[in-house]
C-alpha cells in the first residue's frame, strides 16, 4: 500500500487516494486518514503545563526573601530614627518615640509576606541611659511554606510566623566630646 503524505495527514488507502483527487482531499477526506504520529501540534501546551508551574515557584521562592528584607530595612531605618530622637530628647522622655516608630513602620504593607497581626503586633522598646540608647523592634510575618518550613527548623518562627527582631545601639554622645553641658555653655560666655 502506498502512503502518501500531505501536511500533517498520511493517506493509507489508495482508493481514497484516487477517489479525492489525490493528497486526502474530496470525498473521501476522513476515510481512510489518520493524524501523523510524528505531529508535533500541541506539544507547547504540555510543555507550558510544565514549566510555568516551576517557573511560578521558582519566582515565588526568589521574591520571599525580597519582602522579608524590605520588612527589615523598614524596621532598620525606623530604630536609627527613634534612637536620634530619643538620644536628643529634653530630659530623657522616650514616650512619644513609640508611637512615632509605629507610624513609621506603617510603611510596611500589612500582607503575610511582609508583616501579620497590624499595629498590635510590633514590639518595639526603647531605653535611655545616660550615654547609650538602645531601640528594639519585633514583628512577624507568615512566608511561604517552604520558606516557613526552613525557618521554624532554625528556630525563627512562633505561633504567629517568622520572628523579625532588628537591634540597634546608638551612643547619645560622641566619645571624641569632653565636658558636661555647663562647660559647654562656661566656653560661650
Amino acid at each position: 500500500m502506498p502512503l502518501v503524505r500531505s501536511g500533517t495527514l498520511s493517506c493509507t488507502s489508495p482508493s481514497v487516494h484516487e477517489v479525492g483527487g489525490g493528497a486526502c482531499g474530496g470525498a473521501g477526506f476522513l476515510q481512510g486518514c489518520r493524524c501523523d504520529p510524528f505531529d508535533e501540534g500541541g506539544q507547547a501546551t504540555v510543555e507550558a503545563a510544565v514549566v510555568l508551574p516551576s517557573l511560578m515557584l521558582v519566582l515565588a521562592l526568589l521574591m520571599q526573601p525580597v519582602c522579608l528584607s524590605y520588612t527589615r530595612a523598614i524596621m532598620r531605618a525606623t530604630a536609627a530614627e527613634c534612637a536620634r530622637a530619643a538620644a536628643t530628647a529634653y530630659g530623657g522622655d522616650t514616650s512619644g518615640c513609640r508611637e512615632y516608630a509605629l507610624r513609621r513602620l506603617e510603611a510596611v504593607p500589612d500582607v503575610a509576606l511582609f508583616h501579620v497581626g497590624g499595629r498590635e503586633d510590633w514590639d518595639v522598646s526603647i531605653d535611655r541611659s545616660d550615654s547609650h540608647v538602645n531601640v528594639s523592634i519585633a514583628g512577624h510575618a507568615r512566608p511561604l511554606p517552604l520558606m516557613g518550613a526552613i525557618a521554624s527548623l532554625l528556630s525563627m518562627s512562633d505561633g504567629t510566623g517568622v520572628v523579625l527582631r532588628v537591634t540597634l545601639s546608638e551612643s547619645t554622645r560622641a566619645s571624641w566630646v569632653g565636658g558636661d553641658y555647663g562647660s559647654w555653655q562656661d566656653i560661650w560666655k
